[in-house]
C-alpha cells in the first residue's frame, strides 16, 4: 500500500559532472567570491575528468535525483572533448556516458548538447580552461546527430539543442543552431549575472533577454535558464513569447546570483520549471522551498507564489511540473497516454497528512518523504533507496578517489 501518489517531477537543468565537486568550492578566497571565481574552480575540475569518471558521477547523481522524486533530467551537456581539447574517436563519447548513466539508473533523459565557441560577447576567443567545451558548426552538427541516435535508443529519450549563452555564441552561430532544433527544446543560459547584462549592453546596446526576444523566434520551445536580471518589459516579453523560465533556486542561492522576478512573470502568464544545475544539493522539496523563500526574502511577504486562499506547496509543485515537462519535450502529470512516471510519498512521524497538506508538509516541514519511484512503469526506488544504489555508489567512490589524486 502506498500513502499518496504524485507525478514524477522533471529536473530541467543539470550539469552532471559538477556533482563531483559539490562542497569543494565553499572556502573563501583572498578576495570576494562570486560566480566568476566559482567558475574558475569548476573549469579546473572539468579538465581532470575522464569518460569513466563522468559516467560514474552522472549515475550517482541520477540515483540521487530519482530518490528525491525527479523522474526526468535535462542534461545541459558541455563537457565534450578530451583533456587536450581534441575530439574523442566518437565525438559524442561524453554524451554516450551520460546516456549510459541514464539507462543504468532508469531516469528519463532529455539530452541538451551545448554549442560553446567563445569566451565572451562578440566572438571572443575561448580561454584555455574552456578547451573541452568548444565546437564549431560542423563539429556540433556531427555531435548533435550522434546525440539524437543515443536518445533514440532510450525509452522516452529526447535530444534538444543548447546554445550555451549569448557570451559563447555569435548571432550567426545562434541562428544556425536554432535552425537545427526543429520542434525540439532550445535551452540557453541568460541574464544570470549583472556582469553579463552589462557586457551585453556594451556589445549590442541591449540587455540579454531584450536582445534575444528581438533577434530570435522565441516561442514555447525555448527555456531561458536563470533569466534572473530582467526589466519589467523583458519579463513581460519573455512570458508573452511563451519561453519557460528554467529556475535553479538552490544553485542560484549558492552562487549569489540574485532573485528571479517570479510574481511579475507569473502575472504575465509565464511558465517555469526547476533544476538542480550545479548539483551541489539534490532535493526536490529543497528547490521548491528555496524558490518560495527567495521570493519571501525579496518581497518581505509570505506565500508569495500561491493564489489567494491556495496552497503554496500545490502551486509550486504544479507550476514546476507543467513548465518542466514542457521545457524537456515531455508530457506532464498522471494522465492517460503519458509515461507512467510517478512517486509515492509517505507521511513522517505518524502525521495524518493528505492532499495539499501533504505537499505543504513535504516541501516546507520535512513532514513527508519519498517511498517509491516509478519511471515508465518500472520501480526504480523502493523504501526510499534506488535499486542500484550500492553498485552505483561503489563506482562513484572509486571515481572520486581517482579524481582526488589527479
Amino acid at each position: 500500500r502506498h500513502d499518496t501518489l504524485v507525478a514524477g517531477m522533471p529536473n530541467l537543468h543539470s550539469h552532471a559532472f559538477q556533482r563531483g565537486m559539490a562542497g569543494l568550492a565553499e572556502t573563501r578566497g583572498p578576495g570576494s567570491d562570486s560566480f566568476w571565481s566559482w567558475r574558475n574552480v569548476m573549469y579546473r575540475f572539468a579538465l581532470s575528468m575522464t569518460p569513466d569518471d563522468v559516467e560514474a558521477v552522472a549515475a550517482q547523481l541520477y540515483v540521487e535525483m530519482l530518490e528525491a522524486g525527479f523522474t526526468r533530467v535535462g542534461e545541459f551537456h558541455y563537457l565534450h572533448h578530451d583533456k587536450d581539447g581534441g575530439h574523442y574517436g566518437d565525438i559524442a563519447e561524453m554524451a554516450a556516458r551520460i546516456a549510459a548513466a541514464a539507462a543504468s539508473t532508469g531516469i528519463a533523459l532529455t539530452l541538451l548538447p551545448v554549442f560553446y565557441a567563445h569566451a565572451g560577447f562578440g566572438g571572443t576567443a575561448p580561454g584555455e580552461g574552456q578547451r573541452r567545451f568548444i565546437n564549431d558548426r560542423d563539429s556540433y552538427t556531427a555531435l548533435l546527430e550522434r546525440c539524437r541516435a543515443l536518445t533514440d535508443a532510450l525509452p522516452d529519450g529526447v535530444t534538444g539543442v543548447a546554445p550555451h549563452s549569448l557570451r559563447a555564441i555569435t548571432p550567426d552561430e545562434l541562428t544556425a543552431v536554432v535552425a537545427m532544433a526543429g520542434d525540439r527544446p532550445i535551452h540557453i543560459h541568460i541574464a544570470e549575472q549583472v556582469k553579463e547584462v552589462e557586457d551585453s549592453i556594451a556589445w549590442s546596446g541591449r540587455r540579454p533577454v531584450e536582445w534575444l526576444l528581438d533577434n530570435q523566434p522565441v516561442d514555447g520551445r525555448w527555456c531561458f535558464i536563470h533569466a534572473t536580471h530582467m526589466t519589467e518589459a523583458e519579463t513581460r516579453g519573455m512570458a508573452k513569447a511563451g519561453a519557460i523560465a528554467g529556475l535553479c533556486p538552490v544553485t542560484e542561492a549558492n552562487l549569489g546570483d540574485g532573485t528571479f522576478p517570479a510574481p511579475d512573470f507569473l502575472a504575465a502568464g509565464g511558465r517555469y520549471g526547476v533544476g538542480s544545475d550545479s548539483n551541489v544539493l539534490i532535493g526536490l522539496p529543497d528547490e521548491l522551498r528555496q524558490l518560495e523563500y527567495s521570493q519571501r526574502l525579496f518581497h518581505r511577504a509570505r506565500n508569495v507564489l500561491a493564489a489567494p486562499g491556495g496552497s503554496t506547496g500545490r502551486a509550486l509543485f504544479d507550476g514546476a511540473l507543467a513548465g518542466g515537462a514542457a521545457a524537456l519535450g515531455a508530457e506532464a502529470g498522471l494522465a492517460a497516454g503519458n509515461a507512467a512516471d510517478f512517486v509515492s510519498l509517505r507521511a513522517r512521524h505518524g502525521l495524518d497528512l493528505a492532499g495539499d497538506g501533504l505537499l505543504d508538509g513535504w516541501i516546507f516541514a520535512n513532514g513527508a518523504e519519498v517511498d517509491c519511484v516509478w519511471v515508465n512503469g518500472r520501480r526504480q526506488v523502493e523504501g526510499g533507496r534506488h535499486v542500484a544504489r550500492e553498485a552505483v555508489g561503489r563506482r562513484f567512490t572509486a571515481a572520486m578517489q581517482a579524481l582526488a589524486m589527479a
